[in-house]
């Protein structure tokens, strides 16, 4: 059955994700198709809070004709989170029944799905939402191990800069510290690392604790040197997820960073404001200079360069089927009381699905599942194989134990600490 509203609102959420501009291009295209207007808000939920609906406008196809070859989002996007004060989420109800909206597509991550979520809630069945879910993380629970939009895009142009890095060690005959966005998952860091080929990757998932030392960090880096000089060779390229620092004590980066540690609306740690490649790459400078070798290195982090970039034809063709699929859900009548609210938009074997806002949450928590990179997978074993990384097996092998012994100060204790920390 079709609904009655000719209105959907659109707005994007978190941070920018190659492919957005495309997932809003998609969905207005449909949308007219089926006769009804798409209202673009700028800045996420920001204005929606503070009852400004002054600069929401109509998008018609015309208007996106193009833009979906482009990075960044033409709506913009913000981390303003509706729900932290109840006369926030009041307020940003009342903004979108004042715009005479029933329906709200939202891009974004697992915050901003969330926020959706509670404000579909608030509304009392009187909004629906439905979520294009997108990050260059790829943590979203997506079933089938579908990658989230953005995230292969990412991983393309992350792949072809640590490239060139690589051919910079390669040349000056150094190591360099790489680290690459990823909060709470190392899916990204791990692909590029896989992709390119990297000397090692490290990634938050390796470490069974919830709570590690810079010194358990060091120390993988310490064994993949020493083991790479070996095989002859003093230059590689370290991949580090930046969710490896979620999980040092916040103490311990403060006062290494000396800077206090900033939070986001959401309540997360500021990763991209501590200089946590830089701190790795000093610590294990300071460990070097324990061994009596003065060591040149280099760090640099990605991130920011990865977000706005043009999507490439994956991510457009993906996000042209999440935006058809998010106007079909909203035009059409469900009998599935889980979904009155909405639900997140997903595509499984070709086809369009939607997955009710409850399963993406923890039971106990409440907060949004994680899709982490699985230690016992296939995938990940073959990343681990590549690597140069001293395992467990190097000090039962005779040959490499006495190659280890040879190109440093170190005995067979200090090369256990190194994996036994």
């Amino acid at each position: 059955m079709v609904r009655t509203n000719k209105r959907i609102g659109i707005l994007v959420g978190g941070g920018p994700a190659p492919g957005i501009n495309s997932a809003i291009s998609a969905c207005v295209i449909a949308a007219a198709d089926k006769g009804v207007d798409v209202i673009g808000i700028p800045d996420g939920f920001s204005r929606l809070i503070r009852g400004d609906i002054d600069r929401s406008f109509k998008l018609s196809p015309d208007d996106v004709e193009l833009i979906h070859f482009k990075g960044g989002s033409i709506l913009r996007t913000s981390r303003a989170n509706p729900t932290t004060r109840p006369e926030n989420l009041e307020k940003t109800v009342k903004s979108l029944h004042s715009m005479n909206l029933e329906s709200l597509i939202s891009i974004g991550g697992e915050d901003t799905a969330l926020s959706a979520s509670e404000v579909a809630k608030a509304s009392n069945g009187t909004i629906r939402v439905a979520h294009i879910p997108k990050t260059i993380d790829n943590d979203l629970p997506l079933p089938g191990d579908t990658p989230t939009f953005g995230y292969e895009t990412a991983r393309q142009l992350g792949t072809e800069l640590v490239s060139n890095l690589m051919e910079d060690s390669r040349t000056t005959n150094r190591w360099f510290i790489v680290v690459v966005m990823g909060r709470k998952a190392g899916h990204l860091a791990l692909g590029i690392g896989k992709g390119v080929g990297a000397s090692l990757t490290i990634i938050p998932e390796e470490f069974s604790s919830s709570k590690i030392m810079l010194k358990d960090v060091v120390d993988v880096i310490a064994g993949s040197m020493l083991k790479r000089r070996v095989y002859g060779r003093d230059d590689g390229i370290v991949v580090i997820a930046e969710g490896v620092a979620e999980k040092i004590d916040p103490s311990e980066l403060e006062q290494l960073a000396g800077l206090g540690i900033a939070r986001d609306p959401h309540g997360h740690i500021r990763l991209g404001e501590i200089p946590v490649a830089a701190i790795i790459r000093r610590e294990v400078q300071k460990r070097f200079l324990e061994f009596g070798e003065e060591l040149g290195m280099v760090d640099t982090t990605l991130g920011y360069e990865l977000r706005c970039a043009p999507p490439i034809p994956f991510d457009i063709d993906y996000t042209r089927s999440l935006g058809f699929g998010a106007v079909q859900f909203l035009t059409t009548t469900t009998s599935e009381d889980s979904l009155r609210n909405g639900g997140l938009v997903y595509i499984e074997n070709g086809m369009s699905k939607v997955m009710p806002f409850d399963d993406m949450r923890d039971s106990k928590t409440n907060k949004a599942l994680v899709r982490v990179v699985d230690t016992k997978s296939h995938y990940y074993t073959v990343a681990r194989k590549y690597m140069i990384r001293l395992e467990k097996e190097d000090l039962q092998n005779e040959t490499m134990l006495d190659g280890l012994t040879k190109i440093s100060s170190l005995g067979v204790g200090d090369y256990e600490r190194m994996l036994k920390d």
